[in-house]
């Protein structure tokens, strides 16, 4: 039985050396549930996906290209979707049947469905990348690649000149009423990046932090306070020890240490130590005008709550 669903995945590649996995599991996926493709992919890149893709896929190009690419991918998907629930998902998620069930069923009595990611494969760089998946996991503030939404709560879209898209989706769920629901303990696999797309995503995490003071301001203080007890190994010990500790919470919680592996947490001091670096360098890059991104600057990590609340009430 089809689900009554749509599954919107949002694609902007320069490189196709995944394409036939993609397409491979659009296969199987489309049988599932109906599904759309948003690929702001160049025009020949276009034309090979379209070749290449189930014909039951539904291929369409964005409305717009001039913020953020994957938020213009999900804008215009929800704007074309055939129902009222719809999964959204990045090109490197890979859904079954049970987890897209789960997703939308959750729908029933929230407007937003929030599951966990986890890297399979796990090569070096995932396990690094899943310490800080773990850290936010003990705050219980994950951000995954795939949700479920009512498209009805997003109606007008939501603003796509925002690095971090997927907090910046949160947030203005909740500005217009809706419900989040988290199920940190639907875990979804998705596909490692390469070790260099991974090197190049440390800074722009980074940034995503700018949109969380607080986080932020803990993440700068992290360098001065390596600094400072750089003559005290014991202490600067501690402070990594504690860091694994917190991973660890996270691998425990909600059933994760049947999914990460034991190790996972032992990671957590590299990924502090990365962030304690590329805070500040986030840091500066926002007072000199954005990150970069896909040939631009983005200077606005999110929206704070506050400011999408006062619009929606003065809509």
């Amino acid at each position: 039985m089809r689900l009554d669903a749509e599954y919107v995945l949002p694609l902007r590649w320069d490189d196709d050396h995944d394409l036939d996995d993609l397409a491979s599991y659009l296969e199987v996926v489309v049988r599932w549930i109906d599904v759309t493709v948003v690929d702001g992919s160049e025009q020949a890149r276009f034309a090979a996906h379209a070749a290449a893709f189930p014909p039951r896929v539904r291929q369409v190009a964005p409305a717009s290209r001039r913020g953020n690419g994957k938020a213009c991918g999900v804008v215009s998907g929800l704007a074309l979707a055939r129902h009222e629930r719809v999964v959204i998902a990045d090109d490197d998620v890979r859904h079954d049947r049970s987890s897209l069930i789960a997703l939308v069923s959750g729908l029933r009595d929230a407007d937003l469905v929030v599951p966990q990611n986890v890297f399979v494969p796990g090569p070096w760089h995932a396990r690094w990348d899943t310490a800080r998946s773990l850290v936010n996991r003990c705050a219980r503030n994950d951000y995954p690649g795939t949700y479920a939404v009512r498209r009805s709560i997003l109606a007008g879209g939501y603003d796509e000149e925002t690095l971090f898209e997927n907090l910046e989706m949160e947030r203005t769920v909740r500005a217009r009423g809706g419900r989040v629901r988290r199920r940190p303990d639907l875990f979804v696999p998705r596909r490692p990046p390469t070790a260099r797309q991974f090197l190049g995503q440390r800074v722009r995490q980074a940034y995503d932090s700018l949109a969380q003071p607080m986080r932020m301001g803990g993440e700068l203080a992290l360098a001065p306070a390596m600094f400072a007890l750089r003559r005290r190994p014991g202490i600067l010990c501690l402070l990594f020890g504690a860091s694994i500790v917190a991973a660890e919470i996270g691998r425990r919680r909600d059933h994760g240490r049947h999914v990460f592996s034991p190790s996972a947490a032992l990671w957590a001091p590299l990924w502090v130590a990365e962030r304690a670096v590329t805070s500040w360098i986030a840091a500066a890059l926002r007072v000199g005008g954005g990150v970069p991104y896909a040939g631009r600057r983005m200077k606005r990590a999110a929206t704070p709550l506050r400011r999408l609340r006062r619009a929606t009430e003065g809509a």
